[in-house]
């Protein structure tokens, strides 16, 4: 490739994040990967090839100044920033009534998975803006949809899809802002080492998505590389449902 994009990566040592770094490397990209967890950056670069495309970085997405100096180390290292996926978020929805969620997990979740969107929108736009970039914001089918116990969860997710939108309107049409709900997608393989799982989906599990299979990361990777790409250029303040159609199936209690 010629004329390599670089890109920013929240939350990008494992799951869906690891996912979508490896597609864009593979294409000739440079990746910025950001992660709180330093034993998972060690790992993904370790699994990860093309060190020279490769930069990691431990920073908490929803610490202001950690988001504004990553950010200014990865334009510093590549010259220049084309790209922002915020992927990174507290990903297990806290199960329990609503009665016994105290604020300080309330504000976990909408820390981590909502205001470090906007941190990322705030500190990258001015780079994005000499390039003409894209901003992918990783939100959830659980911003569509819930199940009983899990509003902090919810709320950050839904809070994404409205902020897209809101992004799109006020940086456009120097930059788009879009967004990806994923549904089930498996990232038991795509963990650090001590937090890999064996895979095993039940007939069930494959059945209750129309596609016919649980999701993979490379799936969601896709999607944000076209989102990412000019290819997409007329696309912007969308979000994107990537859930193999499980949404859109009724489901019957037998």
């Amino acid at each position: 490739m010629t004329n390599p994009q670089t890109y920013y990566i929240t939350g990008g040592a494992q799951g869906i994040g690891l996912g979508i770094a490896q597609m864009l490397l593979a294409d000739g990209h440079c990746v910025a990967i950001t992660d709180i967890d330093k034993n998972a950056l060690d790992a993904a670069l370790e699994r990860l090839s093309n060190h020279q495309q490769l930069l990691t970085l431990q920073a908490d997405a929803g610490d202001e100044a950690q988001v504004a100096m990553s950010l200014e180390k990865t334009v510093s290292h590549f010259g220049r920033l084309d790209g922002i996926v915020h992927n990174a978020g507290i990903a297990d929805p806290f199960h329990g009534p609503v009665e016994q969620l105290s604020l300080d997990t309330w504000q976990a979740y909408l820390n981590t998975n909502l205001t470090g969107a906007f941190l990322c929108a705030k500190h990258g736009a001015p780079y994005l803006r000499a390039q003409g970039g894209s901003i992918v914001l990783m939100a959830s089918s659980r911003a569509i949809q819930s199940e009983p116990d899990t509003e902090a969860y919810a709320a950050s997710k839904g809070g994404i899809v409205a902020l897209t939108h809101a992004l799109a309107v006020s940086l456009g049409p120097d930059i788009r802002v879009n967004a990806i709900s994923p549904g089930w997608i498996e990232v038991g393989d795509w963990q650090k080492p001590s937090r890999q799982q064996p895979i095993e989906h039940r007939a069930i599990d494959r059945e209750q998505h129309p596609a016919g299979r649980v999701g993979t990361p490379e799936d969601i990777g896709a999607l944000t590389r076209f989102l990412l790409s000019k290819e997409s250029g007329f696309i912007t303040g969308q979000n994107f449902v990537a859930d193999g159609g499980m949404t859109r199936k009724m489901i019957y209690a037998e």
